[in-house]
């Protein structure tokens, strides 16, 4: 993953809320140009066709209206659902880190079996292959970082009110690899149904001496003759799962980055929010089924059913290839890079599920 996020220091401050401010406005003069543009088209239609969008745009306006009471009723009963949940994730908790026994496990020992007592106690690595299992998140997981994620004893989300968003918690056992308990990612959104990204925070990680897996250390032999007969050590950036706690920032001034570093910018940014929403809606609720596989076969057939309905247009596809010099794939890919960024180099394609609403978070 490129290491634009960490080599922008100044400019990718976090935005204050004067600039947060500043975001909304130009976001509502961005809006108002396009509705300004619209109303140029409408004056270029012939009057009675005029009348008729006229008449389009009072019926649109009451479909806002219902929207909206619809949106109300939905948080309202997402935050009754999430309440018969909690009780659930607590179940799930306990059994997983081994704090209570289900009826019928037995805990007497054989002796030859007694050194991997403490192994044996709740469901070993519970989260680390519910996390690999997903192949989002299996991308992001590297060797190195396995051993810590086996520290790994529960994740909780919940929605924040101020500013709009939500929060991710990741909770460890006392591990050699870092000193915090809690591993923090917050996503801070201008919109909330149809959300516009406007930062994520991550927690800073405390790590032990020698223990960072988000950085190596390189060592270079001297060269001959070189009075300093110590190697040279050199750290780096490398590929980990915990570079999600150090997300990319948006620059307090655009003007600072060319298109391409826009371009790149808004890559890691929506994919970062990918990653969260994931971790948010899929592996969170359904985590024993991402444990057990059930989850990924059924993600591989949702997958597998798509590409056959491809499979059925691919003559035309093959003959537009032919005529145009270039696969249809590639050209809605091209459009899609296109569509990112809106609104100021912020904007966050809408997800199709809608997000829950849980209580506060809360340790176990």
């Amino acid at each position: 993953m490129s290491d634009l996020g960490s080599d922008l220091p100044a400019a990718a401050a976090a935005l204050s809320a004067e600039d947060r401010a500043g975001l909304v406005n130009a976001l509502k003069d961005k809006l108002q140009l396009l509705a300004g543009q619209h109303v140029d088209i409408l004056e270029t239609l012939p009057p009675k066709v005029r009348q008729r969008v006229e008449i389009l745009r009072d019926l649109q306006s009451q479909h806002d209206e219902v929207e909206a009471k619809f949106l109300e009723e939905r948080s309202k009963l997402e935050a009754k659902y999430q309440k018969l949940y909690e009780p659930l994730y607590t179940k799930r908790y306990e059994i997983v880190n081994g704090v209570v026994e289900v009826e019928g496990v037995t805990n007497v020992a054989v002796p030859e079996e007694a050194n991997k007592a403490a192994e044996d106690k709740g469901v070993p690595e519970f989260w680390l292959t519910a996390m690999k299992t997903n192949e989002a998140l299996a991308e992001e997981i590297t060797e190195r970082d396995e051993g810590s994620l086996k520290y790994l004893k529960d994740i909780k989300w919940c929605r924040i009110d101020d500013p709009k968003g939500f929060k991710l918690e990741f909770y460890f056992d006392s591990n050699p690899y870092f000193k915090n308990s809690v591993l923090t990612k917050t996503y801070h959104m201008i919109e909330d149904d149809d959300p516009i990204l406007e930062k994520a925070i991550g927690t800073e990680i405390e790590w032990h001496p020698g223990k960072c897996l988000t950085q190596k250390i390189l060592k270079k032999k001297p060269s001959k003759g070189s009075k300093n007969a110590k190697p040279i050590t050199k750290t780096e950036k490398c590929e980990s799962f915990f570079n999600f706690f150090n997300p990319p920032q948006v620059p307090e001034d655009d003007d600072d980055i060319d298109d391409d570093a826009v371009e790149e910018l808004e890559n890691l940014m929506e994919h970062d929010y990918d990653i969260g929403s994931t971790i948010r809606d899929k592996i969170i609720p359904h985590a024993v089924s991402w444990f057990t596989g059930e989850a990924a076969q059924s993600d591989f057939e949702d997958i597998d059913e798509d590409d056959y309905e491809d499979e059925e247009g691919d003559d035309d596809d093959d003959e537009d290839e032919d005529e145009d010099g270039e696969d249809e794939e590639e050209k809605k890919g091209k459009s899609k890079s296109k569509s990112k960024l809106q609104s100021g180099g912020r904007a966050i394609p809408g997800k199709d599920q809608p997000m829950e609403r849980p209580p506060e978070c809360k340790q176990q």
